[in-house]
């Protein structure tokens, strides 16, 4: 392995050289990051899933950069022109970019005003301007020599024009200057847009005549702008002053100005920066500021996806899902503690059917004989017209029912989905939709993982980024969640399954084709017969699957089984036995003193290292812990408020549910969602709403202006 990357990887990272280069040994022996950062503790240091991704991501980095560097050596090697200077300058690079700007240069190219010119043998008078040595006579003379009809150089201005257009590839080629050009570009520059028709800007009147420096402009505004570009509303540039930009490359080179062909040198600089060096550097700034801006919206939207996978599952309540409409009407289902589906049915109170009162004793019917105490409604059309439908009956009923919004995002994509067919065969893609959405209510991690996470709506410009980073985070954020969370291997669907670390969707299916051919798992062992399921997958993947009805108590705690004869070990030396854990487990904590000491002697005499020591501990007492139980609780309401009944300075409970760069939009209740703007998160500076909020979390706010023709409403989470 190589030191300097583990060096370098360390510094950067603030970790350890053993903590990196144990993780990158154990990355490189296809070990899945959940399972290193829960069950390698000892030989990383405890890193958690956040570090060793770093790791992981800057080793493949400079990784690829080597190999980069090795391609390159060899193609200038091969021309005969690698210097024991420029190898050196190479081989010392820690950036791609530095890396590609010293082989520009030798880069094969296609035919360039500068190769025409070399071709006409210009080359000689181009070294004449760039050496600035001769300052007596005229530059024409010197041209005059190289006038040559048969290769096209008529006259000695031609000649000299040739020798500028040499002279300007050789100075845009030169990766000092591409380096102080970038550096001032980015110091100095203004991303400006402005709008191709005024009359018709669409829904970009911010942008029609607008500025911001480079520096500080927010990844949400460089989206939006090109956006905005490729629907043909805005044109786009970086604005910089040329004059300076040429002075700075002529600072350079122009160290003689008494040579006569100090103008010629000054000419060829300025067509160097405006024809080749501005151009490519914009291209270049533009591609690393959407870069940037790519990489915030997509841990914004993979921080909300992790906040609404960890959402409280509402246990122990039948449920009735509605999926709200107009003239299809609204879709009803029934769905019970586990998530079985019992009954589904269509209803029209809204136009233009107008069957209100039908409809109401529909759903009334489907609350008593199901016995329903939850209705789950869909945010999507007609959503709040429906919610008053609900609100209304609940009003008029002699029964204890509460209801909720549910985010219907990704519910139409699962209802046309392979795997929603293969679930209800029998059932239309609509009435699919909404079982989703009551399940979301019932256990929104394993419903939400049956969809595209590109396709749940908690994201900003999430159809703008690059789609394959946003899925590849995307999935990190779902397995992380999961495998959190752990998984019952005797109920988990096979899409709940493909996130478990060690498992992929093969293996998930023939999971569960096991589960129904030879019934529930007995114990963890039995993984290891299921087609496809190697011993490091098992390795990989057993920490994480439960059996609670197993006949080996710690297949249904969070202990790994390569770590029972540590529990096991434990217990004896605590004198308990497992049935005294099942009945309390909080006796193995009690009869630990957690000293350093005490956790120390604990581990030797038991075998295993002090940090999985303590996670056992952890996993004996509470062995059926859900971590999503600390989470905040889904607001249940029995009432409906409309944009009327609001006022300002009127303190309500809402639910966050998305958070962007400038605030976060709270479901207060009425038709539309409420923004608390950035500003208006704390009585402190926030930088970062993410710093503050998350979706799912229940916050007070305050109701601060109401614009009723627009259907805004502003809040504010600073009360007093």
């Amino acid at each position: 392995m190589d030191q300097q990357l583990i060096t370098i990887i360390a510094e950067e990272l603030g970790l350890r050289w053993n903590q990196v280069k144990n993780t990158i040994e154990l990355l490189d022996a296809d070990n899945t990051v959940p399972f290193i950062a829960r069950y390698r503790k000892e030989v990383t240091g405890s890193m958690d899933e956040e570090q060793i991704r770093a790791v992981w991501e800057r080793t493949r980095y400079l990784r690829n950069l080597e190999e980069r560097k090795q391609t390159i050596l060899k193609s200038i090697a091969e021309q005969g022109k690698l210097t024991p200077e420029l190898e050196e300058k190479i081989k010392a690079a820690t950036k791609l970019q530095d890396v590609e700007d010293l082989y520009l240069p030798y880069k094969p190219k296609r035919r360039t005003r500068a190769t025409v010119a070399k071709e006409k043998g210009l080359e000689p008078l181009a070294e004449m301007i760039l050496k600035q040595d001769i300052v007596a006579g005229l530059p024409e003379e010197y041209a005059a020599h190289y006038i040559d009809v048969e290769k096209g150089v008529l006259s000695a201005e031609e000649a000299l024009a040739g020798a500028r257009d040499i002279v300007a590839e050789v100075i845009s080629e030169n990766a000092d200057i591409r380096k102080l050009i970038r550096e001032r570009t980015q110091e100095k520059g203004l991303l400006v847009s402005q709008a191709r028709h005024p009359e018709d800007v669409g829904e970009y009147e911010v942008y029609k005549d607008f500025s911001e420096s480079l520096k500080t402009i927010p990844a949400y505004r460089i989206l939006a702008i090109n956006r905005g570009e490729r629907e043909k509303y805005l044109r786009a540039e970086i604005d910089i002053p040329q004059g300076d930009m040429v002075a700075a490359i002529e600072a350079v080179y122009v160290t003689n100005p008494r040579s006569i062909f100090t103008i010629e040198l000054r000419t060829a600089i300025e067509d160097s920066y405006r024809r080749l060096i501005a151009p490519a550097i914009e291209r270049e700034l533009r591609h690393n500021l959407t870069e940037r801006a790519d990489e915030h919206a997509i841990d914004i939207f993979a921080r909300n996806l992790r906040a609404l996978l960890m959402t409280p599952p509402l246990k122990n309540q039948n449920i009735l899902g509605i999926d709200p409409g107009y003239r299809t009407g609204c879709k009803i289902a029934a769905i019970d503690t586990t998530g079985k589906y019992l009954e589904g049915a269509t209803i029209y109170p809204h136009p233009p059917q107008k069957q209100w009162e039908e409809a109401k004793k529909i759903v009334q019917d489907f609350i008593e004989r199901h016995h329903i105490g939850i209705i789950a409604i869909g945010n999507g059309t007609a959503s709040r017209e429906t919610e008053q439908l609900v609100a209304e009956l609940i009003g008029e009923i002699d029964r204890q029912v509460f209801y909720t919004i549910v985010n219907e995002a990704g519910a139409s994509v699962y209802s046309a989905s392979e795997v929603a067919k293969k679930e209800f065969p029998d059932l239309d893609a609509s009435m699919r939709g909404n079982i989703s959405i009551a399940r979301r209510l019932l256990d929104p991690m394993s419903e939400l993982v049956k969809i595209d996470p590109q396709s749940i709506g908690v994201g900003l410009y999430q159809h703008d980024v690059n789609q394959g980073k946003l899925s590849e985070a995307l999935d990190h954020v779902v397995e992380s969640a999961v495998n959190q969370v752990g998984v019952d291997l005797n109920t988990a669907s096979a899409s709940l399954l493909r996130y478990v670390a060690g498992v992929n969707s093969r293996v998930a299916e023939n999971i569960v084709k096991q589960r129904e051919n030879i019934g529930k798992f007995v114990n963890r062992e039995q993984l290891k017969k299921v087609n496809g399921l190697g011993e490091n997958a098992f390795v990989q993947a057993a920490g994480f699957l439960r059996i609670r009805e197993s006949d080996i108590f710690f297949d249904s705690t969070a202990v790994h089984p390569e770590s029972y004869g540590s529990a096991q070990k434990l217990l004896e030396n605590l004198d308990l036995t497992i049935a005294d854990v099942k009945a309390n487990g909080a006796l193995v904590r009690a009869k630990i003193k957690m000293e350093v000491r005490r956790l120390d002697d604990l581990a030797h005499l038991c075998g295993c290292g002090k940090e999985t020591l303590v996670d056992i501990v952890d996993s004996l007492e509470k062995p059926n812990r859900d971590p999503r139980d600390n989470m905040p609780q889904v607001i249940l309401r029995s009432d409906v408020l409309s944009i009327n009944d609001l006022s300002e300075g009127m303190i309500l409970k809402g639910t966050v549910r998305n958070v962007v760069d400038f605030g976060a939009f709270v479901d207060i209740g009425v038709k539309q969602d409420g923004l608390v703007h950035l500003s208006r998160m704390a009585k402190r500076y926030v930088k970062n709403p993410l710093d503050v909020v998350s979706v799912g979390d229940i916050v007070d706010v305050k109701v601060i202006n109401i614009d009723k023709e627009r259907h805004r409403i502003g809040l504010s989470m600073v009360l007093d």
